[in-house]
């Protein structure tokens, strides 16, 4: 398979993504972490793939790395795609901003802390397995919420803090320890 015009090996099972990084080839990422299953829902991921003549945008977290198969990881296509996802994620997650040179937004933001990648839900239900968060609402009411009832499993837990780069899920915890600290 070739990857950036450079011949690379792929083990059988392994995606663009993890190719990449074996190759030390950078590839930005959100929703990604080793801990998890590969999801592909941020689609900061995204590269190119030459199928027949035209060019074809996949995620490369999910995307099974095949033999003849031609990667592009960084174009002009993709530069644009990874921009306008910084901008609609801006503020919520300022290294990836900075690394796209975003420094404002033409759209506004609704929740400036929760870039909505899903990690904490998913290492909630995936390694915790209480699976205590969820996501409510849909479009722009969409929102990181816990199940009545289970407040205690995430404000003890803490173990999906390290996942969260907007800093939600860390801020929500650490308030509701503090006032249940208090009472």
């Amino acid at each position: 398979m070739e990857m950036d015009g450079k011949k690379v090996e792929a083990r059988e099972g392994m995606t663009l993504l993890e190719v990449a990084r074996e190759n030390g080839i950078y590839i930005p990422t959100l929703c990604y972490n080793e801990k998890l299953k590969p999801e592909g829902v941020c689609r900061l991921c995204m590269v190119e793939i030459l199928n027949g003549s035209k060019p074809k945008l996949v995620a490369s977290c999910v995307y099974p790395a095949k033999e003849g198969l031609v990667v592009r990881t960084d174009s002009e296509r993709i530069t644009k795609n990874r921009r306008m996802i910084a901008e609609l994620l801006w503020p919520s997650v300022p290294s990836l901003a900075e690394e796209f040179g975003i420094e404002k937004s033409r759209f506004v933001p609704e929740h400036t802390e929760c870039c909505l990648c899903g990690l904490c839900i998913r290492y909630c239900a995936e390694n915790k397995k209480t699976g205590a968060l969820y996501f409510k609402g849909r479009g722009v009411e969409r929102e990181l919420a816990v199940i009545p009832g289970m407040e205690d499993n995430c404000i003890y837990c803490r173990e999906c803090f390290d996942l969260c780069r907007g800093g939600l899920i860390v801020n929500r915890c650490d308030n509701a320890y503090a006032v249940k600290a208090t009472t």
